[in-house]
C-alpha cells in the first residue's frame, strides 16, 4: 500500500501546522509513522489522498454514525446551505433539535447548543456549581472531558489524590478545584467527601470511551447517582461519545441511572460541530438569560449543524439500529478474540453497544490503571497492518472503535481478514 501523497502533504503541514495536524492523536504518534491524509468517504469507506479505501471504525470519533454522506442528512445540510451558513439570530431549526433531544432523555427539560464537546462539558460543570454553590468537582482518571483546564489534570499513584495540572500551560490554581477518583470505584469518591465539603458534583463517562471503552462494573454508576443525593451533589454525564450510540437517547439510562446534568456531542451534529448541555428545568433555569451563570456563543445552534443533527437523529430513531449494533459487535468481539487465540496473543475486548475495544492485555480491563496493562508495542503493530488490509481504526490503543449502521457482510469480511494479519504479525514480535 502506498503512502507517498500522505506523506508529502505531512511535511508540507510541517511549515504552518503544529506537527501538520490539528488534534494530536491524528499525528500518530503512539504508532508511529506519518499521519494519513483523507480526500473523501462515503458510506461504511473512507480514502486517502493515494486513492487508499478502507473500512472505516474510527467514523470521525463517532459522528458518523450512519455512515458518512448520508442522503437524507446530505439533503437536509445542502438545502440548510442555500438559505445561509450563520445569521447570529435564533433559527427554527434549533427548536426542533432541541426537542428531539430533550424527547430522548427523561428529565431533560431543556438543553443549550453550543460548538464542541468541550464547551459543553465546561459550561456543564459551570452550571453544576452555580447551581449548588460549591466549587469543586471530582473527576475519573482515564476519563476525558475535553481540553479545558479545570480537566486536564494527571491522577497521582493513590487512588484518590489531589489533582495535577496534566498539560503545560495549566497553572495548579486552575486544577485546585478538581479531584481525581478511580472508575467503578466508589470508596474512592466517598473518601473525597470525607474530606471535602465544597463538592460540586462528579463527572463521569457513563462508558469510559477514552481509555478504550471502560464499562461501569457492579450498578457502580447506579450506587454512585444515590450516594451523591444523599450528599447534595449532581451528576454529570459527559456523553458527548456515547450520546445516541447504544439507544436512542444515553447510555445512563441503559445502566439503570438518570444524570442530573448530560452533555452532548458528536452524534447530535450529524458530522458538523456541535455541543449541548441540558438538564431538567430547576437547573437549566440558572443560566443565562433566565438565570445568573453565562454562558454564549456566536456559531451556537448553527443552522448548518442543526440541520445535520435533526436529519440525522430522524434517521437515526427511523433505522433503530441498537439491535444490528450488538450483533455486528459481537461478531467482531468474537473475530478478535478466536483469532487472538489461534495465534497465541493475549487479548481482552470491551464492548458497549456500537463502540468496543481490543486490549493487547490478559487482564480484565475496568479502570484506567488496567487499561495501561495493554501491550502498545503490539497495538502499533497490529494497527498498520490493519491500515495495510483495508481497515481504518484510531491510532491509540486508548481510543474506542465505532460501528456504522451502514456495515453490511463485506465489510465484515474484509475486518476479519485484517484482524488475521494483524494477529499474524503480532505474534511475530
Amino acid at each position: 500500500m502506498n503512502f507517498k501523497k500522505s506523506n508529502k502533504l505531512y511535511k508540507k503541514g510541517l511549515k504552518h501546522l503544529v506537527g501538520a495536524v490539528n488534534s494530536p492523536v491524528r499525528a500518530f504518534s503512539s504508532v508511529g509513522g506519518n499521519p494519513l491524509f483523507i480526500k473523501k468517504a462515503k458510506g461504511t469507506k473512507i480514502t486517502d489522498v493515494d486513492g487508499n479505501e478502507y473500512v472505516d471504525l474510527v467514523l470521525s470519533y463517532g459522528p458518523m454514525i450512519l455512515g458518512h454522506r448520508h442522503k437524507k442528512v446530505q439533503k437536509a445540510v445542502e438545502k440548510a446551505l442555500k438559505n445561509g451558513y450563520s445569521f447570529g439570530a435564533s433559527t427554527e431549526n434549533e427548536i426542533k433539535l432541541a426537542k428531539i433531544v430533550c424527547d430522548a432523555f427523561p428529565e431533560m427539560d431543556k438543553v443549550r447548543f453550543v460548538n464542541s464537546g468541550t464547551e459543553a462539558v465546561l459550561s456543564g460543570i459551570r452550571l453544576a456549581r452555580a447551581f449548588t454553590g460549591k466549587d469543586k468537582i471530582i473527576k475519573f482518571s482515564g476519563c476525558y472531558h475535553g481540553h479545558q483546564d479545570a480537566l486536564l489534570v494527571a491522577a497521582g499513584s493513590g487512588l484518590a489524590t489531589l489533582s495535577l495540572p496534566g498539560s503545560k500551560g495549566v497553572p495548579e490554581g486552575a486544577v485546585k478545584n478538581t479531584l481525581i477518583a478511580e472508575y467503578n470505584n466508589l470508596e474512592s469518591v466517598k473518601k473525597h467527601f470525607a474530606e471535602h465539603d465544597d463538592i460540586a458534583g462528579v463527572i463521569i463517562e457513563p462508558i469510559g470511551g477514552n481509555m478504550g471503552v471502560v464499562i461501569p462494573q457492579d450498578n457502580f454508576l447506579k450506587e454512585l447517582k444515590d450516594y451523591l443525593e444523599t450528599k447534595g451533589a449532581l451528576l454529570i454525564a459527559d456523553e458527548v461519545m456515547t450520546g445516541f450510540r447504544s439507544k436512542f437517547g444515553g447510555a445512563q439510562e441503559l445502566l439503570g441511572v438518570t444524570a442530573d446534568i448530560t452533555c452532548l456531542g458528536k452524534v447530535i451534529g450529524g458530522g458538523f460541530p456541535v455541543g449541548a448541555y441540558g438538564a431538567r428545568n430547576e437547573i437549566m433555569e440558572n443560566v443565562a438569560p433566565l438565570g445568573g451563570m453565562y454562558q454564549a456563543g456566536t456559531l451556537s445552534g448553527n443552522p448548518i449543524a442543526m440541520a445535520g443533527g435533526i436529519s440525522t437523529l430522524t434517521e437515526l430513531k427511523k433505522q433503530n439500529p441498537y439491535e444490528k449494533f450488538e450483533e455486528i459487535g459481537a461478531i467482531i468481539e468474537v473475530i478478535l478474540l478466536e483469532t487472538a487465540k489461534k495465534y497465541n496473543v493475549d487479548l481482552t475486548v470491551n464492548r458497549f453497544g456500537s463502540m468496543l475495544n481490543p486490549f493487547f492485555t490478559k487482564t480484565k480491563v475496568t479502570n484506567f490503571e488496567e487499561a495501561q496493562t495493554s501491550d502498545t508495542e503490539k497495538f502499533a503493530i497490529f494497527f498498520w497492518e490493519m491500515i495495510k488490509n483495508g481497515v481504518f481504526l484510531p491510532p491509540s490503543q486508548f481510543e474506542a472503535w465505532f460501528l456504522s449502521s451502514a456495515l453490511k457482510d463485506k465489510d465484515i469480511k474484509v475486518i476479519a481478514d485484517a484482524v488475521e494479519a494483524g494477529m499474524l504479525a503480532v505474534s511475530k514480535m
